[in-house]
């Protein structure tokens, strides 16, 4: 099917979804979410592409969610019923949900700026690989709102509650050689080899046996929603859309550098 904020390409046994919005750094409107929920749904069923990379075209992988157009926003629209309103404010945290439940094995290539939004797609994936001169930042606390999509327990599994709590509240950009030590990424490549090495993981995964690879992913979810007690993010539309309701303008991105 068509999409109008991402491309999927298929080499072989290897799928790629590119953000596709590169005049806004791949930010992510609620249109580019419903696709990324969709397109998940389009590969669960091809079942000869036991591997799928995520990356973005242009400057960079992901600038976060668009404060121009976000589902925040639209979801104050006149004449939505309260259970539209919690749909349109959940988009995020379905989109992340597709992404982690996509039964392929998953791969996030990194370069350029990854922040907000984009940190908690690449933690959606199953490995990440980074260019060098990446850089990452988490602002939604100094933006004056919650950080949602399901992102909280995701950065508490992979870096341990108390660096997530640290790059939630300080907001601290941080580059790729800090993303690796603190385990948000498995590997930091010289930008030019960046398609080598994605390209290698991925060809090395599809070769594997594909019954193995699949259970074993299954595996880690498994014990990974185990861990969580229950899922707590339920709410987290509510709060992005409490936090709108509080102050509008907080949802309009004003660039600091």
């Amino acid at each position: 099917m068509p999409y109008e904020t991402l491309v999927l390409e298929r080499d072989g046994p290897v799928a790629r979804v590119w953000l596709n919005r590169p005049e806004r750094l791949n930010a992510l409107n609620p249109t580019a979410l419903e696709e990324i929920a969709a397109v998940c749904g389009e590969l669960d069923k091809a079942f000869d592409a036991p591997v799928v990379v995520f990356g973005g075209r242009g400057a960079s992988f992901c600038a976060g969610a668009d404060r121009k157009e976000p589902p925040a926003r639209m979801a104050r629209g006149s004449g939505a019923s309260a259970r539209e309103r919690r749909y349109l404010a959940q988009v995020g945290r379905r989109a992340l949900e597709a992404i982690e439940n996509l039964e392929a094995i998953t791969i996030a290539r990194l370069h350029g700026h990854v922040i907000g939004g984009g940190v908690v797609l690449a933690l959606g994936c199953d490995l990440r690989v980074a260019a060098d001169d990446t850089r990452f930042h988490i602002p939604e606390v100094d933006l004056g709102v919650p950080l949602t999509w399901g992102a909280v327990p995701r950065l508490a599994r992979e870096l341990g509650p108390a660096r997530a709590k640290e790059f939630i509240l300080l907001c601290d950009r941080f580059d790729a050689a800090t993303a690796a030590a603190i385990g948000m990424v498995n590997r930091v490549v010289p930008a030019e080899q960046l398609d080598v090495a994605v390209d290698d993981w991925a060809r090395r995964l599809a070769r594997k046996p594909d019954w193995a690879t699949h259970m074993t992913k299954s595996q880690f979810r498994a014990y990974a929603r185990a861990g969580s007690l229950g899922d707590v993010t339920e709410m987290d539309g509510d709060l992005l859309a409490a936090a709108s309701r509080e102050d509008p303008t907080r949802f309009t991105w004003t660039k600091k550098d």
